[in-house]
């Protein structure tokens, strides 16, 4: 079995609407994914399963679909894959509620730093499927804008810290 983090996109802060974590541990549950845990009120799932991680994606995105009435995009990533952004923080040394990574599904292009508008004195560094941000002026009032993570996901690094840690406990 792997273990699994799923990061649910817009959901229960604006965009797709609310979904009870009670609900997305049960869609998991019947889903024939095991030892669901959720984590914070955001969209974050760790559970265990024998499917590959585009089977997976496909089966929670299209499980939301159906509770949603429109696509929730998910971002997955084993416990394997989420311990490195951890020890990849090119910012650990900032508090992890002022850095973030951007889960992407495939690796940013090159010049997604400099495609990025909006940008103050935030600092941007590419992963390997993330992009890492720290706002020195914090996240809320930034205007910063990355064409290459539309479509991702972004978790603090302190939640980031606390999946990797859920998950390698599977």
């Amino acid at each position: 079995m792997t273990a699994f983090i799923a990061l649910l996109r817009a959901v229960n802060v604006g965009g797709t609407g609310k979904l009870p974590m009670a609900t997305l541990k049960t869609f998991c549950e019947t889903a024939g994914l095991t030892k669901v845990r959720t984590y914070i009120a955001s969209g974050n799932v760790v559970f265990e399963s024998r499917l590959p991680e585009a089977k997976v994606k496909a089966l929670l995105e299209a499980r939301l679909l159906d509770y949603a009435g429109k696509k929730v995009d998910v971002l997955v990533r084993t416990a394997a894959e989420m311990a490195p952004v951890v020890a990849a923080n090119p910012f650990a040394d900032r508090p992890g509620t002022c850095t973030v990574a951007i889960f992407v599904d495939v690796a940013p292009p090159g010049d997604a730093i400099e495609k990025a508008i909006g940008r103050s004195d935030e600092e941007m560094v590419l992963g390997k499927r993330e992009i890492y941000v720290a706002y020195s002026e914090g996240i809320a009032d930034s205007k910063l804008k990355i064409p290459a993570a539309k479509a991702g996901t972004g978790r603090n690094m302190n939640t980031v810290a606390k999946l990797a840690t859920m998950a390698a406990a599977l």
